[in-house]
């Protein structure tokens, strides 16, 4: 997530205030990813610092409102027109985590799978019952709710999906080319059929969301 290019295109469509980028981030993201003021400040600060946002006046609670510069909408341009850079991939906590696990002594690798995979299905079925309140229709902020929804789901899928493997390759002994894949998450839908609705046999009940809802 760029919360630097966020700002940008955020500010190429009209000129506003801290809140407001904060607002509207949040609420054209579906409230997935909760973003402090405070660090949409330090953004406008580093932005300010590369010539791309100025100050364009003050409201009259004191609020400073941000403008691009010319250099800003060619950036923001730019992000839309360039694909998002999958060659040098980001640090994966949970990939990071199981790796060292597998050489580290006295480490229980199949308790550190099964807590995980807990976890994963409960997040799993957060996500498909969000999904299930969106209308059949959904245009505008309930769309690119939508869209977020389904990235996550599909993202956690593989997820489970990984760590069964990961599990079959632990028990077998093969190496990781003579190891086949996992038909489906164990616990959970099978492929292709996991967005529809709240998980079958998932090992957790009502939970709390990490989702906010917006009215």
């Amino acid at each position: 997530m760029s919360v630097r290019q966020s700002l940008l295109v955020l500010l190429a469509e009209q000129d506003r205030h801290g809140y407001q980028l904060r607002q509207e981030f949040e609420l054209r993201t579906g409230g997935t990813w909760p973003i402090n003021i405070g660090q949409i400040y330090t953004t406008i600060n580093r932005l300010q610092r590369d010539g791309l946002v100025v100050e364009a006046g003050r409201q009259d609670d004191g609020s400073v409102v941000y403008s691009l510069t010319d250099a800003g909408r060619q950036e923001a341009g730019r992000w839309w027109s360039t694909p998002v850079d999958r060659s040098a991939p980001a640090r994966e906590e949970l990939a990071i985590k199981l790796a060292l696990a597998i050489t580290s002594p006295g480490v229980d690798l199949r308790a550190v799978l099964g807590r995980q995979r807990i976890e994963s299905l409960r997040a799993l079925q957060t996500y498909t019952q969000h999904k299930r309140r969106l209308p059949i229709r959904p245009t505008g902020a309930e769309l690119a709710r939508l869209l977020v929804l389904d990235s996550l789901i599909f993202a956690v899928e593989a997820e489970v999906r990984w760590l069964d493997q990961i599990e079959q390759r632990l028990s077998a002994g093969l190496p990781p080319s003579e190891v086949p894949p996992t038909d489906h998450p164990r616990g959970g839908p099978p492929s292709g059929g996991g967005l529809a609705g709240p998980l079958e046999g998932s090992p957790v009940g009502d939970i709390e969301s990490p989702i906010k809802e917006h009215s």
